[in-house]
């Protein structure tokens, strides 16, 4: 939807770097690392193809794009304290997935930052987070 995944691509975040990235932290409970990744694949292409998520990932590119990207001295390049818009719209993708709980393993992927999250802008790094959060809280409630 919104041609997300190819958008995605064309920021270099492809579906190995989310995957490699959610799985940096994945807790095994039950399934193998093997298994936990084809589940969190399962989940992030389903989360991918719902409206509301790829609306708000694309109003996290749009908005790196135009804050950030585009220009040279951007007040948020460093993602600075006062700039929440960044963690609201990652909290947002991680409760459109998976509900409330996917918010306190949103907080686990911003702090940490595994794999692609460290290359992201502020906006990006959030979004990616939040979509990772929601898939993988889904997978441990779920376990699916």
């Amino acid at each position: 939807m919104f041609e997300i995944e190819e958008r995605l691509l064309a920021l270099g975040v492809d579906m190995d770097a989310i995957l490699d990235a959610g799985m940096e932290l994945y807790v095994p409970h039950g399934l193998t690392a093997e298994e936990g990744r084809l589940v969190l694949e399962k989940n992030i292409r389903r989360a991918l193809g719902d409206p509301n998520v790829s609306a708000m990932l694309l109003s996290a590119i749009l908005l790196e794009e135009e804050l950030y990207a585009k220009r040279k001295d951007s007040e948020i390049a460093d993602d600075p304290v006062f700039l929440l818009a960044d963690e609201i719209i990652g909290m947002a993708i991680a409760e459109i997935i998976a509900g409330t709980y996917a918010r306190f393993e949103f907080t686990r992927y911003d702090q940490k930052k595994p794999g692609i999250l460290s290359q992201l802008g502020p906006f990006m790094d959030d979004a990616i987070a939040g979509l990772i959060a929601g898939c993988t809280s889904k997978l441990y409630s779920d376990g699916q």
